[in-house]
Parts: structure tokens; C-alpha cells; sequence
């Protein structure tokens, strides 16, 4: 038996790790002769966390995955796609529906929920934190803050929500690269002092690996990068400051002295990398401090979930819908220019932008008919060339949060 408290890939797909109350349903379904009764069921956020007014929905790979072979059409926007909850009407927009029998699916909502709830959020927050700190370099740190056996999905997310590379190694080969890091103060304390530390990671450490140096273990920040620049001289790429919350004061005063004392000894190509308690409401100040890039942990991998629901809209081809929800099979509309969002029944073949009149693009695609997977999942890579271009959108547009 496994020592760690996961359910495996096997364990998901049997509906383990279902609410009970389905399994009851299905039982219910059953014995009154209800099991082929179809419905068409939809996924819809009711609001996004945070005030955001927009999300990145991430997790289709794995939700398409689960009802593969399961005989259903199952239709999803794309991986990284950004999304707003409502439309313009205020008409919730479903990211996925799924049409069969309710019997052949009912067990698997509660983790088909569970699979792009938790990504959507961490990718979210990524590109949130993207589109704050453009130019950046951004690591994905929080590995440490979560469960081990979910953090290859949470680099996944990170990534292709926006940020530039991933500290774990399973979570990096998981994105087809290559693992980022500099050092622990346990290097540091283990030698002793900074200096033999430093010359020990420059000379085993492979030489494609930038050499980045934790400069806030036994003296202050601007000591300490002083110390490795004058030890490591042009090989220093660049020095990490790890105590936001520092004892001295303000990290953005801190970051300015540091770039000011590197500066004046000629070390103007070491660049400042920030690490520890950074997220989306304090890193402007951090950038407009002089930080050239960030890791960040905790804000990220502990971004707070979107509440997806499953509805069902729909049953034996009729619209019919719990109080609340607008029933009926949908289609989503998205303009390209200006980012607007349109909700109407489906088969609607085309629809203009009623902000400024550009075409709008229907998000909805078949990506399982009957059980078969019908399209080619993205990889990591892919789908973050997606976000980006939307997110270059959304800097262009000016749009909120």
C-alpha cells in the first residue's frame, strides 16, 4: 500500500474518490429503470476569487482524460483559455458540458470538479501575477507549501498560466523542461559561512546553470551580494534576496541599496532576485524597486480555488434546469478584439460583437464523442503560447482584474 494519502490514476477513473451521494443516485437510477435517461450537464463558475474579473481554465487535459472511454460527448474550451464567469447579459458561461446518459457519468462530478477547480485557480493567479511583472522572470516555488503528490499539477498550472519555469524536478519533466533553483540557507549554515558555499555551488553545479547566490543567511542583503560579486566576480549572474519581511525594513528600500552598492563596483550585469511572501497585491512595489525576478511559493500554489459547479441544463433533449440556473444546450462567444463574452443557445452559427462589432470566436469544441478522445492534448509549452497571446491581449485592452 501506498504511505501517502492520494488516491491513484486507477482509483479516480474507478470513482473512488466520489462523493457518496452519487454512488446513490446511481444505485436510485438503477432500480427504477432510469439509466438511460439523458441530460446534457454543464460546467459554470458563479464568480471568480479575489475580484478578479477574468481566469485562466486550466486542467482540461486531465478532466478530458477521466471521461475518456466513458460513453459520452463531452464539449471544452481549450487549455489556458481566459474566461469571465458571466457574459454581457450576465448569463453564466459554461468552460464544459457533457451530453449521455446521466447514469454513465453521475459518479465522476466530483472529480471532474475537483480537476479544474483547484488548477484554475493556481493557473489564474500565475497570469494575474503575469501580467503585473511582464518583463520578469518568473519561478514557480511553492512545491514545499503543498502536498507532494499534487505538485506536478500545480508547476503545470503556474507554467502555463504564465510564469517561466518550475523548481521541481517531476513538475519540470511533467512541462518538458528543465528545473530551476539556486540554494538553501542550509548550504550556507552546513559550511559555515557564505564565500566557501558559493565557490562549492560554482564549482560543482553544472555551467549551464546561472549562478544565483542566497545573499541574506548570516549578514544583511546588501553586504552579503556585495561579498558574492566580489567573490564569484563575472560568473555571478545574479543574487536572491529571501526575507521580504526583513528585519531592517522595506525589501523594495532594500532592493534599491543593493542595486545602488552593485552598481557603483561595477557589478551592473548581477541581476536581484526577490523570493518569500510575494504575491499579486505586493510585487509592484517590489518592481518598481529595481527586482529583475521572483520566486514565488505560497501565494501561487495556494491560490484560492474557482468554484465550478456542475448543472444539469438539459434531459432527453428538453431544457430543464434547477431554479437559478438558465437552462438549455449553450455556446460560449468570444470577441478577439475586445474580449467580450456572449452566451446563446447552441446552433446559433454566428454573432457580432455588440461592443465593437468584431466576429466572435465560439469557445465550445467537441473534444470526446462517445468516449473517444477526438482531439490532441496540448503540452505544456502549447498551451502557455496560448495564454501568453490572450494575456498580451488583456495588457493591450487595459482590462481589470
Amino acid at each position: 500500500m501506498n504511505f501517502l494519502h492520494v488516491a491513484t490514476d486507477s482509483e479516480v477513473k474507478k470513482c473512488k474518490t466520489t462523493d457518496i451521494y452519487f454512488l446513490r443516485t446511481y444505485k436510485i437510477l438503477e432500480k427504477r429503470g432510469l439509466s438511460r435517461k439523458r441530460v446534457t450537464m454543464e460546467f459554470t463558475a458563479e464568480s471568480l476569487p479575489n475580484e478578479w474579473e477574468w481566469g485562466v481554465l486550466t486542467g482540461t487535459n486531465e478532466f478530458i482524460k477521466l471521461f475518456e472511454k466513458v460513453p459520452v460527448d463531452l464539449y471544452m474550451f481549450k487549455e489556458g483559455t481566459v474566461f469571465k464567469p458571466k457574459d454581457e447579459n450576465g448569463v453564466r458561461a459554461p468552460v464544459a458540458f457533457i451530453e449521455g446518459p446521466y447514469k454513465e457519468f453521475c459518479m465522476f462530478e466530483t472529480p471532474a470538479l475537483g480537476l479544474i477547480c483547484q488548477s484554475t485557480g493556481v493557473s489564474t493567479a500565475a497570469a494575474h501575477i503575469k501580467v503585473k511583472a511582464w518583463n520578469k522572470v518568473l519561478l514557480a516555488f511553492g512545491a514545499r507549501r503543498m502536498h507532494p503528490a499534487i505538485s506536478p499539477m500545480l508547476d503545470w498550472a503556474a507554467y502555463v498560466g504564465g510564469f517561466d519555469a518550475v523548481s521541481t524536478i517531476k513538475g519540470a519533466e511533467l512541462i518538458g523542461q528543465k528545473p530551476v533553483g539556486t540554494m538553501p540557507h542550509a548550504l550556507v549554515l552546513v559550511f559555515g559561512e557564505q564565500t566557501e558555499a558559493w565557490k562549492a555551488f560554482d564549482e560543482v553545479v553544472e555551467p549551464e546553470t546561472p549562478r544565483i547566490m542566497l545573499v541574506d543567511t548570516l549578514f544583511d542583503e546588501k553586504t552579503e551580494s556585495i561579498l558574492a560579486a566580489e567573490t564569484l566576480k563575472d560568473k555571478l549572474y545574479g543574487v536572491r534576496l529571501d526575507t521580504p519581511s526583513s528585519r531592517k525594513g522595506e525589501m523594495g528600500e532594500i532592493i534599491e541599496e543593493v542595486r545602488w552598492e552593485l552598481n557603483i563596483r561595477g557589478f551592473k550585469h548581477v541581476k536581484i532576485f526577490v523570493s518569500g511572501g510575494i504575491n499579486e497585491k505586493n510585487i509592484d512595489e517590489l518592481i518598481q524597486a529595481g527586482a529583475d525576478g521572483f520566486g514565488i511559493g505560497t501565494s501561487l500554489s495556494n491560490a484560492p480555488t474557482v468554484n465550478f459547479a456542475a448543472d444539469i441544463v438539459r434531459v432527453d433533449d428538453k431544457p430543464f434546469a434547477k431554479r437559478g440556473k438558465f437552462s438549455g444546450k449553450k455556446q460560449v462567444w468570444r470577441c478577439e478584439k475586445c474580449f467580450n463574452f456572449k452566451v446563446t443557445s447552441w446552433g446559433v452559427k454566428e454573432q457580432k460583437c455588440s461592443k465593437c462589432g468584431g466576429e466572435m470566436t465560439p469557445l465550445l469544441e467537441k473534444v470526446i464523442e462517445k468516449g473517444e478522445i477526438k482531439i490532441k492534448l496540448p503540452n505544456a509549452s502549447r498551451a502557455r503560447d496560448y495564454v501568453i497571446k490572450q494575456l498580451e491581449k488583456i495588457k493591450q485592452l487595459g482590462l481589470g482584474k
